[in-house]
């Protein structure tokens, strides 16, 4: 049934309850797992910031760092228990992007079949309702989604 399956991860609770789901269906019809995380870009507002000057790119930098770092762990994580089930997944770190484009992006680029994500991650307000990553996914995709709670 399924061959190809995309699964979308932020660190979450959550994250992981979708990933065990796609790992359950993964074992089931024998697809590959495509994991993939993005960090969105790092930007830096200040107020008054017309009258100050100030060389942001060290900065920019050391946030990026921190997030690759972050992103790479996360990623691990999912390999180490996809790896206690006998599987392996394909990790993806897509850096300056929002969730639901990496993930829709790494879908067609992979020739995925099928989308697994939870149904909110850990964007402040947005993750009351159904997350808006996974609504952006779901409005913007041909390819079926399940969408774990």
């Amino acid at each position: 049934m399924y061959t190809r399956i995309v699964v979308g991860i932020d660190g979450s609770e959550l994250a992981t309850k979708a990933l065990r789901h796609a790992l359950a269906l993964a074992k089931a019809t024998g697809a590959r797992l495509f994991v993939v995380i993005a960090t969105e870009p790092s930007v830096l507002v200040t107020a008054g910031s017309e009258l100050l000057a100030v060389d942001t790119g060290a900065i920019i930098a050391d946030l990026e760092e921190v997030k690759a770092k972050s992103a790479q762990a996360a990623l691990a994580e999912a390999e180490e228990l996809v790896a206690g089930e006998g599987l392996s997944i394909a990790k993806i770190h897509v850096p300056s992007s929002v969730a639901a484009d990496a993930i829709l992006k790494t879908a067609q680029q992979q020739g995925a079949d099928l989308i697994v994500m939870g149904s909110h991650g850990r964007r402040g307000l947005g993750r009351l309702l159904l997350g808006s990553q996974a609504a952006e996914v779901l409005a913007r995709t041909t390819i079926p989604v399940l969408v774990v709670k």
